[in-house]
């Protein structure tokens, strides 16, 4: 008896249904320089944004400042409204992977987004709309508004 050998349709439509969707998934991240996804970092620095706002519309008296440079950003809480006089607990600055950065609209890197209670939480940072770049594996942008609300555009 001749027993048949081989695959069968069904086992190579899957083959190639799975080989597919990895050379759609997997390939554009390998080519890419960075890894990093925009997305993330994004979702991270907004997050950060929004704690000092909110630190700072439930303390009256305080400053409290996200600080950017071309290495990562921080978050810093000050005694005073002016930012001047630091205080603990300062958190650890978080370094950006990859080749991620963030920038403002007009192209700086380095740059500070204070916010105090006595200005209700609304950020130093002089722009309504579109305001910060997010630059990684591509370029995502984050709106500030005039009222305060920060958000993802």
């Amino acid at each position: 008896m001749h027993r048949a050998t081989g695959f069968t349709l069904v086992e190579l439509v899957t083959t190639i249904i799975l080989i597919g969707i990895l050379s759609v998934i997997v390939l554009p991240r390998m080519l890419t320089s960075s890894s990093y996804s925009a997305f993330t970092l994004r979702g991270e620095f907004i997050s950060e944004l929004r704690k000092a706002q909110i630190f700072a519309m439930n303390t009256q008296g305080q400053c409290y400042r996200v600080a950017v440079d071309t290495q990562g950003y921080q978050f810093k809480r000050f005694s005073d409204l002016a930012c001047t006089v630091a205080m603990n607990p300062t958190e650890s600055k978080r370094n950006f992977e990859g080749n991620a950065s963030l920038s403002l609209i007009n192209g700086d890197t380095s740059f500070n987004i204070d916010f105090s209670g006595n200005n209700n939480g609304i950020p130093s940072l002089v722009c309504s709309g579109p305001c910060i770049n997010v630059i990684a594996d591509e370029t995502l942008v984050i709106n500030i508004e005039s009222q305060g609300y920060i958000h993802a555009s």
